[in-house]
């Protein structure tokens, strides 16, 4: 009897197979919550990446000896097992998981009849007043009582000075910037010291972040433990980070930030290794006093503090609860410049009295956060250019970079590749998809290596940079100064494969199956490259506030009362449907928790009219709050696959 044999090329593929078949069985077991199920996943990916590892140095690598193969090989392997590192440290940090949802709702109201006094501190430099008086109105309506609301103002601003005073609220400002946003806050805390009762505790707001009503209630249940200095929130965004944007894709994708809010500090937090992200955080005053109050040596202040806080013996902790959503950076320019300074800091910490070889009084998993931290800025973006240009070097030099059998790829780095993928899938679900998450590392890989470079090398002596939130958003802007190395990089990739393709000359071939590897490498390449470009140029923006579902809503309008539907709504227009309007109709538009907003048409539609409002000051400050203090997290929070290929399409042809 005959029996089919399966060829060298088969055997790899049906192992890649068998790890599918076992990711599919196990979805159906795995509580992404369970330490054991969690620490099995990123077990076997952690035995999977070192065995991967093993066969990359022992049998890819070019022959030994002084020549261009080695010396680029050995490089490239180099930059990619540093990168690994930085994995391997992830799959330990994401192997726990705690939620401290159910401390918080055990501990509410720790604190008696007598509720402590907050603070809450707005840092702002150079902010439009249409940013902060989201913040100041959401500040103002929190549910907790016992609150002060300090507007700290680096760019001594009269008019803000003026708005504060109507506002109720106190206004600080300082002689100099001294410390940046850090030194802002500690002139603050200084002040706060010379009150006849200090606060207890402060919160830390950025100018463009709008609180939830219920942030400082639900973060203060968890300072019952006294040991705890700062509790965490996440941070979410009500407008589209500019990969979103640029892409069309912020309502099938998520934001950047999402894994790290959403999973990796929670799992941070089991390790007792949570990370001060600054805003959206509240910190013990007497602690932070103690520790010298917020810390300078870092532009990255937040992170510092959690160190500091720890020196001190107090935790920072993190509560995984949309409490507040802020303004995510607009221009791909200023998401550079912020990625890149939030890499600096970093480094700056490394080298720093906490740094991770320093002497302090640090546990050692306080310092395998520095370096795990260190480790993700550094190593991952200077392989995110090295995976872009090596190919080249084959294309164009015949240097081979890669020497591998395809069936070897495929039984080492697919079948790691495909469990790690299952194992974030499993505990993240679809939460990251590969393709973006490489174009989201590229656009920034060249700044933020120099940062993470230079900051390495010379921690002290940097600028503060602002990142710059609002201005005119109105027209397409390309991007050129991010896009020109992408789009030479996209123009070498194609005319080397199309080299390799048509001409002889260039197709080598004692690559043997590594230029398989180099082909499909290249053509991945070119697929990250469009892409990246394509997010170079910078559509318009426009305000956005659309409903989960529609609701009922009245249009007044004389003596006639027509019942609607409102379909979307921003602080100043809405588009209502159900009934026939004529041009310039006018009335008045009954919005829940809003009132009786005075309103005309401005373009009547085939079944109702979009409308332009014209609230009082009053009605607008309830606006702020329906927009950004009330309901649950903005954006999305996971990949919808079939919704982004819709969404690319549109984008391509200039429609949203």
């Amino acid at each position: 009897m005959y029996f089919p044999q399966l060829g060298s090329l088969g055997s790899a593929f049906m192992q890649m197979m068998l790890v599918v078949g076992l990711g599919l069985v196990l979805s159906a077991f795995v509580d992404r919550k369970n330490v054991w199920h969690r620490s099995f996943l990123f077990g076997i990916a952690f035995l999977l990446a070192l065995r991967y590892a093993w066969w990359r140095a022992t049998e890819t690598l070019a022959p030994v000896g002084l020549t261009l193969d080695f010396a680029a090989s050995s490089a490239l392997l180099a930059l990619e097992l540093s990168a690994l590192v930085g994995s391997l440290s992830a799959f330990v940090i994401l192997s726990r998981y705690r939620d401290r949802s159910t401390e918080a709702d055990q501990h509410a109201g720790w604190w008696g009849n007598e509720a402590p006094r907050v603070a809450i501190l707005i840092a702002t430099y150079n902010e439009e007043l249409e940013v902060l008086e989201r913040t100041i109105v959401g500040a103002k309506s929190l549910r907790y009582q016992n609150k002060e609301i300090l507007v700290l103002d680096d760019g001594r601003r009269d008019w803000l000075q003026e708005y504060c005073a109507g506002q109720g609220v106190r206004y600080m400002r300082r002689p100099d910037n001294k410390g940046s946003k850090a030194g802002n806050i500690n002139h603050a805390l200084d002040r706060l010291a010379e009150d006849a009762e200090p606060p207890e505790f402060v919160a830390v707001l950025d100018a463009d972040f709008v609180p939830h009503r219920g942030f400082v209630s639900r973060s203060l249940a968890l300072f019952h433990d006294p040991d705890v200095g700062v509790v965490q929130t996440p941070q979410h965004f009500f407008n589209a980070d500019p990969i979103q944007h640029n892409l069309n894709i912020s309502r099938s994708y998520p934001d950047e930030q999402r894994f790290f809010f959403d999973y990796m500090q929670s799992s941070r937090d089991a390790w007792g290794i949570t990370i001060c992200c600054g805003t959206s955080s509240i910190a013990r005053y007497d602690a932070l006093m103690k520790i010298g109050k917020m810390p300078t040596e870092s532009v990255t202040e937040d992170f510092l503090l959690s160190l500091k806080m720890q020196e001190k013996g107090y935790k920072t902790v993190y509560l995984n609860e949309p409490l507040t959503e802020g303004l995510a950076p607009e221009g791909l320019k200023e998401y550079v410049t912020q990625r890149a300074r939030w890499c600096l800091g970093l480094m700056q910490i490394a080298r720093s009295s906490v740094g991770p070889f320093a002497k302090n009084n640090l546990r050692l998993r306080d310092r395998w956060s520095v370096i795990d931290s260190v480790f993700y800025w550094l190593p991952s973006f200077v392989f995110r250019i090295a995976a872009i240009t090596f190919p080249l070097l084959y294309w164009y030099f015949n240097i081979i970079v890669v020497d591998a059998r395809l069936e070897d790829v495929l039984i080492y780095f697919g079948v790691f590749y495909i469990w790690v993928q299952f194992a974030m899938n499993l505990l993240a679900p679809r939460m990251v998809l590969p393709l973006l998450h490489d174009v989201s590392q590229l656009i920034a890989a060249i700044p933020i290596s120099r940062a993470a470079i230079v900051g390495l090398l010379k921690p002290k002596g940097h600028p503060f940079s602002v990142t710059a939130k609002g201005g005119d958003r109105s027209r397409i802007v390309i991007q050129w100064r991010i896009m020109a190395p992408f789009a030479i990089l996209l123009a070498l990739t194609f005319i080397g494969l199309c080299l390799g393709i048509f001409f002889d000359g260039y197709a080598y071939n004692d690559a043997g199956d590594g230029k398989w590897v180099v082909l499909f490498w290249t053509v991945y390449n070119l697929v990250v490259l469009s892409i990246t470009c394509l997010a170079c140029v910078e559509l318009p923006r426009r305000e956005r506030h659309v409903a989960d579902a529609p609701e009922r809503a009245v249009f007044q309008s004389g003596a006639a009362a027509h019942s609607v539907w409102l379909v979307s709504l921003t602080s100043d227009t809405a588009r209502i449907r159900g009934h026939a309007f004529a041009p310039d109709d006018r009335g008045m538009l009954r919005i829940e928790g809003v009132g009786d907003v005075e309103s005309y048409v401005i373009a009547p539609t085939r079944d109702g009219a979009r409308v332009q409002l014209s609230p009082t000051p009053e009605q607008r400050e309830a606006l702020f709050l329906r927009f950004y203090a009330d309901g649950t997290a903005p954006g999305v929070s996971n990949v919808r696959i079939t919704a982004i290929l819709g969404d690319v399409a549109r984008r391509l042809q200039f429609r949203s």
